[in-house]
């Protein structure tokens, strides 16, 4: 039996990248999924149907993850339309570039809106849904273990707090048997940040593999602490980023 067999999962941000290959990874292991869009409808479309051509089972929800109650709201369509919720994946986000002093309170609001707030509001609404069991992954960025460069740290305090609020999670839910983890990509050839991009050489010089991850590289140790390999893993971050932290 596939590891996450008549298992129902929701991931934010599905419709491209890292987000799109943990939704067909974890349809390819059993699960039926709802992956969340905002800009991109037929991206979310093609995903759907790349599941869909394997046999799988999957759907597409729009979400503005900026907003409070579109992120609730599409937590509860997702598992009325799935029939519950056994896995929470808070992948959505953007990447916000340049010195502090450039950065306008806007900028700092609409990054921890989409980075910290939304997972928060997500979270409480998948908890109305998920029992015993359940997973609740949030994508960090190994840029929260080293920064090697300038211009990231709005980006990286954003991330940093996904950790601090996991652990709490773990305390939180490991009563009710719901695990909290978080996994840190480095540098995955992406839509957002090509492998043959801008800057690419450097980011791919500084790993100990000598290549950038590919999306389903993060989407395996989403899965795997998805399934039964995850049952005793939690308040942890997991960092897949070829060795930069090393």
């Amino acid at each position: 039996m596939s590891s996450l067999e008549g298992k129902a999962v929701l991931v934010t941000g599905g419709s491209r990248g890292i987000g799109a290959a943990i939704a067909m990874r974890a349809a390819a292991e059993g699960a039926a999924v709802a992956l969340t869009y905002n800009r991109s409808p037929e991206q979310a479309r093609k995903v759907v149907r790349s599941i869909e051509e394997a046999g799988g089972k999957a759907f597409a929800l729009y979400a503005d993850v900026a907003d409070p109650e579109s992120v609730s709201s599409v937590v509860d369509q997702a598992a009325a339309r799935l029939g519950g919720l056994d896995i929470l994946v808070n992948n959505a986000g953007i990447f916000p570039y340049g010195m502090i002093d450039e950065f306008t309170l806007e900028d700092y609001e609409n990054t921890m809106a989409i980075h910290t707030r939304s997972v928060f509001v997500a979270v409480q609404a998948a908890l109305r849904h998920i029992g015993e069991g359940g997973r609740i992954i949030s994508i960090g960025s190994s840029l929260v273990e080293r920064i090697p460069y300038p211009g990231i740290s709005l980006y990286a305090m954003s991330k940093s707090a996904l950790v601090g609020f996991t652990k709490g999670l773990a305390r939180d839910l490991g009563p009710r048997g719901i695990t909290a983890t978080v996994v840190h990509p480095g540098s995955t050839d992406t839509e957002m940040n090509p492998a043959d991009g801008d800057g690419a050489d450097e980011e791919r010089a500084l790993t100990a593999l000598g290549r950038y991850a590919t999306a389903n590289d993060i989407a395996a140790t989403v899965v795997h602490l998805a399934g039964p390999g995850g049952a005793y893993i939690t308040g942890t971050a997991i960092t897949v980023d070829g060795g930069v932290t090393a």
